[in-house]
């Protein structure tokens, strides 16, 4: 009787546990499925966004006319008429402007290409183009435009940020896109050096478009301006 019992407690001691080996399993599944997003994740950010839509990307229209948009918001405050500056305009501006140079230990692989606004209906797309060893790939940043009222009057904010990802879910908001993949609001500290050395090439044209206009409005392929308060006055506005 003893013999049977030590042979059947050994039996059963070398059978494995069920609960163990469904964790195991469920593991490897979670593991192997992260594994899948992230590759998904790193091809679509490899990829270059399609900037073809874009206005100004494109062969420039013998005769148009090239304005220098610093004198020409100028204008549009001094005169008090509304002003609606075209996606187009605003990026062959960029062209002429900028003088694009990479920095940074990887200065010798990296170019930077282009920088692109896309204008959407409420938000804006600012876009960098670079090129490593011949291969182009984009990064992009989602802003908005916010009026504020406060004790010292009407300020404009800029929010950098593209709204929700879907109206019924409040957060995380879209912070741009690297490559193809669209990113939340966090991932944007990863770019953020390039952006405000970006912006501080031109402080007088910032000050001019946001900061004394009374109203700003972002549309689809064009910046709407107005010096007045839009709400108080219908006016004319002047297409440049």
């Amino acid at each position: 009787m003893v013999n049977i019992r030590l042979m059947a407690d050994s039996k059963s001691s070398k059978e494995p546990k069920s609960g163990g080996g469904c964790l195991s399993l469920f593991v490897i599944l979670f593991l192997l499925v992260g594994a899948l997003g992230l590759a998904a994740a790193g091809f679509f950010i490899l990829q270059p966004q399609d900037l073809m839509d874009i206005g100004g990307n494109g062969p420039v229209i013998r005769g148009s006319p090239e304005r220098d948009l610093k004198a020409v918001l100028k204008s549009s405050i001094e005169r008090g008429y509304p002003l609606a500056l075209t996606e187009a305009e605003i990026n062959r501006w960029l062209a002429r402007t900028l003088t694009l140079k990479q920095g940074g230990s990887l200065a010798g692989n990296i170019t930077l290409e282009h920088v692109w606004v896309r204008l959407e209906d409420d938000r804006a797309e600012v876009i960098m183009e670079r090129a490593f060893m011949g291969r182009p790939f984009t990064v992009s940043m989602y802003l908005q435009v916010e009026r504020m009222i406060g004790p010292q009057g009407t300020t404009t904010d800029v929010r950098m940020h593209g709204g929700p990802y879907n109206p019924s879910i409040p957060g995380p908001p879209q912070g741009g896109r690297f490559g193809k993949l669209v990113v939340p609001q966090g991932f944007l500290y990863l770019v953020l050096p390039a952006y405000q050395k970006l912006a501080a090439l031109f402080p007088d044209e910032i000050d001019l478009a946001l900061r004394q206009m009374a109203d700003v409005k972002i549309k689809k392929g064009k910046l709407v301006l107005n010096p007045r308060d839009a709400s108080a006055e219908k006016g004319t506005t002047l297409t440049f």
